[in-house]
């Protein structure tokens, strides 16, 4: 490979500054690296806003941001003041986005292993739909209303049996699944006939997922087919496709976007004459592409007939995907994005472990140098959400930009934040 990175890998407002170098938002990376150091994710607040305002638009009210995918307080303010409600899946996502202001209505809480006292926040708060997952999750709740606890609104999360043709540890809806109620063993309508005689719960509705990472957007029509057969006899307020949609990580991957997915989901279930709410929980495709991560080349090492690797500030640590599922990324240099990709070398952090791998085949310039800033775009989903401390490394801090604007809204850590729960 030897073209530049192409833009259409990178945030939305990414542009050409006048020095040469790489802007987002109207902000120049190389001056917000140097403000606030790197590792660094840098997001593209315009780009997030674009795909929430195209997720309502597309599926309607009530569509749910997966907040796995990236989740603080400014970006749950940013997907709540565009419409969209959220998806949380533990005590600490729900944590956070209430604190953000996120009304309770405007949540919906997942998990195939909720604690009991998880649904005691959730039932407590008056979350908007709590996404049932097993039958011991259903012998919580009537505990709970036993108790004198309220009744809430609930959809099923079923089990469709469809391939989702993504990575294993990321593919959901198959038979083989620790989520949901299997459609192929009766597990569904059996959870359904529970749901819909028990006075613990509301039923509204029934959900599925498939998988992440998914390109194939025939198999959400499948899906589709799957949740039409087992909800329509019922007369269910809801249905949820959840989410999964597909996003271009490198040069020759294609995905569909919010709005097309969408149109083969509706088109689905009209033809199977479903009138119920349609809803989704997209998450990758709001966050991933707005952002970038911007490293600091510290070291470069070739090896004569083997390979050379470039080594960086960062890691596994702020970005775990490549090492978990493969997952390729593209990379190049924010000071010269429009600079010839000729030298082809693997990309490595600073951990502890050979397997510390960002990107495995990365194309550079050939006169790469060590000082320079290096990044990778498509980090937005599941990179930062995903980070650790290990090595005792500071997790990175994220920036928002828009229009010239640089705005702090999750700072570096700092030496003490590793010290703040020891005893």
């Amino acid at each position: 490979m030897s073209d530049p990175i192409p833009f259409s890998l990178l945030p939305d407002t990414a542009a050409i500054g006048d020095d040469g170098g790489l802007t987002i938002g109207g902000c120049s990376v190389a001056e917000l690296a140097a403000e606030y150091g790197t590792p660094l994710f840098i997001y593209d607040e315009e780009h997030l806003r674009s795909r929430a305002r195209e997720a309502v638009e597309a599926f309607g009210p009530g569509v749910a941001y997966a907040s796995k995918a990236f989740l603080c307080r400014a970006m749950a303010q940013l997907v709540h003041e565009e419409g969209m409600d959220i998806d949380v899946s533990t005590a600490g996502e729900f944590h956070v986005a209430r604190a953000a202001g996120v009304p309770a209505k405007n949540l919906v809480f997942h998990g195939n292993n909720k604690s009991t006292h998880e649904l005691e926040l959730a039932i407590e708060a008056g979350v908007g739909r709590i996404v049932i997952d097993s039958f011991d999750e259903m012998d919580r709740l009537d505990r709970l209303h036993a108790e004198g606890g309220a009744v809430p609104d609930v959809l099923l999360r079923i089990t469709p049996g469809v391939e989702a043709h993504t990575h294993e540890f990321i593919a959901t809806g198959r038979d083989d699944s620790k989520f949901g109620f299997t459609v192929s063993t009766g597990l569904a309508e059996k959870a359904i006939a529970r749901a819909k005689g028990s006075p613990s719960m509301r039923l509204r509705g029934i959900h599925a997922h498939i998988g992440s990472q998914v390109f194939r957007v025939d198999s959400f029509a499948k899906a589709a087919e799957v949740i039409a057969a087992v909800g329509e006899p019922h007369a269910l307020d809801e249905v949820s496709v959840g989410g999964g949609l597909g996003v271009p990580y490198v040069v020759g991957e294609e995905g569909a976007s919010i709005t097309e997915w969408a149109s083969v989901v509706h088109d689905a279930l009209s033809v199977a004459g479903v009138t119920a709410k349609v809803s989704a929980e997209p998450g990758r495709s709001i966050a991933a592409a707005a952002a970038v991560t911007v490293y600091t080349v510290g070291t470069i090492k070739p090896l004569d007939g083997i390979r050379t690797y470039v080594a960086v500030d960062g890691g596994m640590s702020d970005n775990p995907r490549p090492v978990l599922y493969g997952s390729g990324y593209e990379s190049f240099l924010p000071g010269r994005p429009e600079a010839e990709r000729d030298l082809e070398v693997r990309i490595v952090g600073k951990h502890c472990e050979s397997g510390d791998v960002l990107v495995r085949e990365a194309a550079v310039p050939a006169d790469i140098a060590v000082g320079e800033l290096l990044a990778t775009p498509v980090t937005g989903a599941y990179g930062h959400s995903m980070g650790s401390n290990y090595n005792q490394i500071l997790r990175p801090p994220v920036v928002f930009v828009k229009d010239g604007d640089a705005r702090l809204v999750v700072r570096r850590e700092t030496m003490d934040d590793l010290l703040a729960r020891d005893v």
